[in-house]
């Protein structure tokens, strides 16, 4: 059996989007590396209410794409931990344009619009400085 992806198009926007353009993995990406959630149990938490087969099978295409990792959990050998890498953290300015597009045209919690006008203000700043604090965390860890 061929464990080669298909692949559907040579568009790199298509690509991308059989990778992280269903409606789950981008939040996943957000909760690791914007909330500092680790584990499965962290994730299952969201606030959109993810369904734990969802869940799990998002997590297995996510780490089969190299962009998280899983390892297991200090102090439990059935818990496990999940980081981004390089991979996972050079998708997080995609996720900002994202917030600042909904942000822009719907409703949403006054902080988070607070929150998404600074950024929106210093956002080459801010994004440089969240891939640099994960790119140390994610060095730090190998």
């Amino acid at each position: 059996m061929d464990d080669k992806k298909k692949i559907r198009s040579s568009c790199a926007i298509s690509q991308s989007l059989d990778i992280f353009g269903d409606k789950w993995s981008l939040l996943i990406i957000r909760d690791l590396v914007y909330l500092g959630k680790e584990t499965y149990g962290d994730l299952l938490k969201m606030e959109e209410g993810i369904a734990t087969n969802v869940l799990a099978d998002r997590l297995v295409l996510l780490e089969k794409e190299g962009i998280v990792t899983k390892e297991i959990f200090a102090g439990s050998k059935s818990k496990f931990k999940y980081k981004l890498t390089q991979k996972g953290i050079d998708i997080y300015p995609i996720i900002m344009e994202i917030l600042f597009w909904g942000v822009k045209y719907y409703e949403v919690k006054p902080e988070q619009r607070l929150v998404a006008k600074f950024n929106k203000q210093e956002r080459e700043a801010f994004v440089k400085d969240v891939m640099k604090k994960r790119m140390k965390e994610l060095a730090g860890k190998s």
